[in-house]
């Protein structure tokens, strides 16, 4: 009896672990075949001894490197990154400010992985399925810590398991601060030129360097 009950575990932990390396996988060829991706988007973050904070918006990425998230509530905000820099504007200051994408840490910064500037494996230490239930039932979510000094602890992403299309990926920071961003009317492979990426100050704005 202990010997099949031994087998079973053990059947059980492969099975698991394949699991878990068809998701990654599966993950990882989704979003290296991905040139742009387009999507409404909901942040939530939350603080210890704070208030929940709801923001939405779109959300537009392009290979190598570019983004651009342009908020409409609670307020206008625009955050862009060329792939060099990245520029982030709020409709109500008379300023912008700018930053090297290298010297950034943005919680943003992780969907670089989504533009195929990383890989799964070599950027996190750890990948295991977590134990927090997803948001759309019949997804998966993934629990990944980062190999490297991050401005964050852990990262989050559910998915479908079938298609791999991501529907939220949320950032956790020590002292249980956390951003939620949840995805709807994801269009992947969309037309969208490098000069969607330019950020130009309206006039009477000035660029502060960060």
């Amino acid at each position: 009896m202990l010997a099949f009950l031994s087998f079973s575990a053990l059947a059980v932990s492969a099975q698991s672990q394949s699991e878990l390396d068809r998701a990654i996988n599966g993950l990882q060829s989704k979003y290296n075949k991905i040139s742009t991706l387009s999507a409404d988007f909901a942040q939530v973050h939350s603080d210890r001894g704070q208030s929940e904070r709801r923001e939405s918006g779109r959300l537009l990425l392009k290979k190598p490197g570019k983004m651009k998230w342009n908020y409409t509530k609670p307020e206008e905000k625009l955050f862009i990154s060329d792939g060099k820099w990245l520029y982030e504007y709020a409709s109500a200051d008379n300023y912008a400010t700018r930053s090297s994408v290298k010297d950034s840490e943005d919680l943003r910064a992780p969907f670089a992985f989504l533009l195929g500037q990383g890989n799964l494996r070599n950027e996190f230490r750890r990948i295991e399925f977590a134990k927090e239930s997803p948001i759309n039932a019949g997804n998966k979510v993934l629990r990944m810590l980062p190999r490297h000094l991050q401005d964050f602890d852990e990262l989050l992403i559910e998915f479908d398991p079938n298609s791999f299309e991501m529907s939220r990926l949320s950032i956790i920071k020590s002292g249980d601060e956390r951003s939620d961003f949840i995805f709807s009317n994801v269009r992947e492979n969309v037309v969208a030129t490098s000069a969607e990426f330019t950020f130009k100050a309206p006039p009477g704005v000035e660029v502060r360097d960060n």
